[in-house]
Order: C-alpha cells, then sequence, then structure tokens
C-alpha cells in the first residue's frame, strides 16, 4: 500500500521544474515532471523523428552520459525515485543514477554544476517500458536532483517520493498549515476513486475538475472523508473549501474537526455539516479552536471539492519541531 505521506516533490503541480539537460535532442526535459500518465501515438512523428512524451537524448558515439537538473516542487526528504521509461522500448538508458544538492536561494544551472553533488541512487540498471523503482537511504534535504543516464537514451517520467521538509523562515505568522509545499499531507482517505485527495493541497487553483479530489457516488448511506497532519502543530483560524469546477457532484455539506496528536486529543468538531455550494470558494471562520496536529473533512454524502486550506499560526511546540527535523537533516 502506498504511504499516503509521500508526495512527488519534483511535479510541475507542486512548483518543480527541469532547469537544465545537456541534450534534448528528440524529446523536451521538461516532460519529465508532467504530472499526468506518459501518453503515447504510434503514428505521432515530426521534423526529428518518432514523437515521445518524455526526455530523449541522441545516441551517442564519444564516452560519457546524459544529465537532467531538476529543482524539486518543495524541498524534502527522498524516500524512492520512479524513473518510468514507459513507451520507450528500444531506446531507454540501460543504466541510470541520481544525485542530489541542498542550496538556498535561486541558483542558476551554472551554479549548480559547481555545487558539491551527492549521490543517493547508485549507478544502477534500468528496464525499458517501465516504471523503475529505486529506494533512496540517504537522510538530507534536497532542493535539486541530478537525473543520469548511462549512456543516453529516452525516460517518460521521473517520479520524486518523499516528505516536505520546508524552511521555518517561511512558517512564521499566519500561513496555510494543510499545504503541501509546507509540510502538511493526507494520512487517510475513505475514497479515491476518481482522483487523489492529495490536489487538495496544491498550490494555487486547480485549472479543472480533474485536479481536485472526487470520490465515487455513494450507495450506502454513509459518507466520504479525509484525515491529513499540518504541517505541524500550530492554531487554525480558518478553513477555505473550495468546491470550483464541481458543478453537478459537488458534496451537499461538509464538517470540519481538528484533534492534537501531541495530547491524545480525539476529535473535535469545529464546524458541523455546513451546506455548500457547486463551484463556489466558502470560507469558514474557526473561533476558539484549540491547537492541533491533525485535520479532518467530512463530506456528506460524497462528492468532490478542488481545494482546501487552513489558515493559521503554529504553536511554539511545532515551530520548534520543525527547525529540529531540518537540523536533523542536514
Amino acid at each position: 500500500m502506498t504511504d499516503p505521506s509521500l508526495i512527488d516533490l519534483a511535479s510541475r503541480a507542486l512548483g518543480g521544474s527541469v532547469v537544465a539537460a545537456n541534450d534534448e535532442f528528440f524529446a523536451q526535459r521538461e516532460n519529465l515532471i508532467t504530472a499526468a500518465p506518459p501518453r503515447f501515438d504510434p503514428d505521432e512523428f515530426g521534423l526529428k523523428g518518432k514523437v515521445y512524451d518524455g526526455w530523449e537524448t541522441r545516441r551517442r558515439r564519444e564516452p560519457g552520459h546524459d544529465w537532467a537538473l531538476v529543482r524539486l516542487g518543495a524541498p524534502g526528504v527522498v524516500d524512492h525515485v520512479v524513473v518510468d521509461t514507459s513507451w520507450f522500448r528500444g531506446n531507454y538508458p540501460p543504466e541510470i543514477a541520481v544525485e542530489a544538492i541542498a542550496v538556498d536561494g535561486h541558483p542558476s544551472p551554472d551554479e549548480l554544476e559547481k555545487a558539491p553533488w551527492h549521490e543517493i541512487v547508485p549507478r544502477s540498471a534500468c528496464a525499458g517500458h517501465t516504471a523503475n523503482v529505486y529506494p533512496v537511504t540517504d537522510t538530507r534535504r534536497a532542493t535539486h536532483l541530478r537525473l543520469i543516464m548511462h549512456p543516453d537514451g529516452g525516460i517518460a517520467r521521473f517520479r520524486v517520493l518523499g516528505r516536505v521538509l520546508p524552511d521555518p523562515r517561511f512558517l512564521e505568522g499566519t500561513v496555510d498549515l494543510l499545504a503541501a509545499e509546507n509540510g502538511g499531507h493526507v494520512t487517510g482517505c475513505s475514497d479515491e476513486f476518481y482522483s487523489s485527495p492529495g490536489n487538495l493541497l496544491l498550490p494555487g487553483k486547480a485549472r479543472h475538475m480533474g485536479e481536485g479530489w472526487e470520490n465515487a457516488r455513494r450507495r450506502d448511506g454513509g459518507n466520504d472523508w479525509v484525515e491529513f497532519a499540518l504541517a505541524a502543530g500550530g492554531v487554525p483560524r480558518h478553513v477555505e473549501v473550495d468546491t470550483t469546477w464541481f458543478v453537478g457532484n459537488a458534496p451537499g455539506w461538509v464538517s470540519i474537526s481538528t484533534r492534537d496528536e501531541r495530547t491524545g486529543g480525539s476529535w473535535t468538531v469545529l464546524r458541523d455539516r455546513e451546506r455548500v455550494q457547486p463551484d463556489t470558494r466558502h470560507r469558514f471562520l474557526l473561533p476558539g479552536a484549540a491547537p492541533a496536529t491533525h485535520l479532518r473533512l467530512d463530506v456528506f454524502p460524497d462528492g468532490g471539492l478542488s481545494r482546501l486550506r487552513c489558515w493559521g499560526e503554529l504553536d511554539e511546540d511545532g515551530a520548534a519541531a520543525v527547525r529540529r527535523a531540518l537540523d536533523a537533516a542536514g
């Protein structure tokens, strides 16, 4: 079973970018972090040959290897990477490797090239038309990864599954305690038939219904729900429940509950069965809310949302926990 606390740190949906590559003759590097699965049309050809939905370099005639630099959408500790060679059957790299680095600010590709990289996936065999999974045991925080192909070839997607480790300086004042880029993540969900509840925590507005969370239609008289861990312990002030794009399949009502894991507290309902409208951004105040580490959204009886926000401030213990985690990850 997939660990719900892991998110794709490199995804363009989170703000990731492929900032450079030494070669992208056949297919551009940016395709590596597209959130959608790779597509393939056997009849699609361009001026340079077969069109692939991925990153593909030319055939090497000299020693060396090809590489691409990926800036993570949110810094974090990597659990494993997936090098997906879907549709690359005779032109995939026989071996890959991955390096990482943590740097402050917004370095240029030239500056990154001169930085001290360290290996997180050693040179390893890679299969064609396969989602190749490579575990990572390095526990250091990363902001950028370098994907290396030995010697050349094509890769459809590069997924970097890990846990966000934010900079505490950006968690001062009132912040979105649920945002994925701040460290919020899903811990449990009743149903994700159409799309993942992790989408609720992504930056920006959803561009269409597929970028939200949508469950199946309930026929049993119950209700659907999602539970989240906040970025760290804090005091919620208000929530935003956004049903934008969900016109005929929004929930009828929602409830918001929180609990504080640090004290072993149970769930406390802060907003009970609030009526919601389709295709609408709703804002609900949370007066008198106690400090919390987790939030639960119940939808009645079912239905989808595009985004969920929880604005508030870290408490003293929560801020200290973020600092400790950063120190532990180097």
